[in-house]
């Protein structure tokens, strides 16, 4: 940073400008964004993150940051979005961290809702959002088409809650950005949807701002090639939050974030997807079984095995609960809930027993599949109230 900031008093917002070969449009933008930030109650400083420009953009950033003592300049040797914002967001002393497009497409009438409720420490991140009721977007329909289905691709896949991922209008406190960048691997555009998912997956509060937003005619992002990177980053991020790669955990320690509730539906996806390979384990273990032992023998066995499994695979995936703490009392707690299942599986299959004695077996693997089922919800039930219930409580981080 320049020598000024050692007299200057800390600024409460850091707003960040990334450009690359925007020596046209950043003189306009620069004007409009200082002369907004001068309404606002806050202390501010301007930063131009200059992506490796080869026109006169840093000559033109260099003049600005002159004429305005507030406002500075920070040059990088690479391009990259994300690559800029990691940079001066990292390096900044500000409480307050933002960032916005240079052409301006959002309205800065939202900045200051979308910069409120960090600096009063309601939330952990702002965005702004062309999604959500109350917003006003003009743009092609194509773009439109484009985004929605990103944004429907991030919910379905990774289970975002945030309506928008990609709008060049975000803001976060810089205790969390100082955690959540480090684990942020994209560079580009899929820096964005990278950040808000390790975000609402540790547990932090986003807030969302319907904003103004008109598209920019002249913009030089290559949406299809963009889009087509953004898949590949929701596969790896999608990997690593499967695989425990990318360890949440570490966030919510560092921030102070225990685990939340969790949403019903998204824990609900989870286990139907363990309880669904679980049944088909257990019909694959049962007729094997079935011919070295009696119905009620091949069932108990394959019913624990299967039971034992299901609930490391929850504890692991549904419940996000990892390690070895607890681990023993969550699977004690779990085998009584088999305890259960079994009474309920083995009753079914007497009573079928006592029906058709002469009921072949894919007629038995039919109604222990059903019976299966039903223990299937009282297993979820039981694991997200009383199992994991305790490990998933929420106290919300400090400002």
């Amino acid at each position: 940073m320049s020598a000024l900031e050692a007299v200057e008093p800390v600024p409460v917002l850091e707003v960040v400008i990334p450009v690359h070969n925007e020596e046209a449009a950043l003189p306009l933008a620069v004007a409009e964004v200082t002369a907004y930030l001068d309404t606002l109650p806050w202390t501010w400083r301007l930063t131009i993150a200059d992506n490796a420009s080869t026109d006169g953009t840093p000559l033109v950033a260099h003049r600005l940051a002159k004429a305005n003592h507030r406002t500075d300049v920070r040059r990088l040797e690479e391009k990259g979005r994300g690559r800029a914002l990691k940079r001066v967001w990292e390096a900044s002393d500000a409480d307050v961290l933002v960032y916005m497009d240079v052409d301006l497409s959002t309205d800065l009438n939202a900045l200051m809702p979308l910069v409120a409720p960090i600096v009063s420490g309601h939330s952990d991140l702002a965005i702004g959002s062309r999604l959500t009721r109350g917003s006003r977007v003009v743009r092609g329909p194509r773009r439109e088409l484009i985004s929605r289905t990103y944004n429907k691709i991030l919910r379905g896949t990774l289970g975002a809650r945030f309506s928008d991922a990609q709008c060049g209008f975000k803001a976060i406190r810089r205790d969390v950005a100082r955690v959540l960048l480090p684990m942020v691997e994209d560079d580009t555009w899929f820096f964005d949807t990278e950040l808000l998912v390790l975000a609402e997956r540790s547990g932090l509060r986003i807030h969302e701002v319907p904003v103004d937003w008109v598209d920019d005619p002249d913009s030089r992002v290559d949406v299809v090639r963009t889009a087509l990177d953004d898949l590949r980053g929701i596969r790896r991020v999608g990997w690593g939050l499967l695989s425990g790669r990318v360890d949440v955990d570490h966030v919510r320690d560092q921030l102070g974030v225990r685990r939340d509730q969790g949403r019903l539906g998204t824990q609900a996806a989870f286990f139907a997807a363990v309880g669904i390979a679980s049944t088909l384990a257990y019909a694959v273990l049962f007729l094997p079984l079935r011919h070295l032992m009696p119905a009620l023998a091949a069932n108990a066995s394959a019913l624990l095995i299967t039971a034992i499994a299901n609930t490391a695979a929850n504890r692991r995936f549904t419940f996000g609960v990892r390690g070895r703490r607890d681990a023993v009392r969550h699977h004690v707690q779990a085998l009584i809930v088999f305890a259960i299942g079994l009474t309920l599986t083995s009753a079914s299959l007497a009573l079928l027993d006592s029906l058709a004695p002469n009921a072949t077996r894919l007629v038995e693997v039919s109604v222990l599949t059903a019976a299966n089922l039903a223990v299937t919800v009282m297993r979820f039930v039981a694991m997200r109230v009383w199992i994991f219930g305790r490990a998933r409580v929420w106290v919300p981080s400090g400002p």
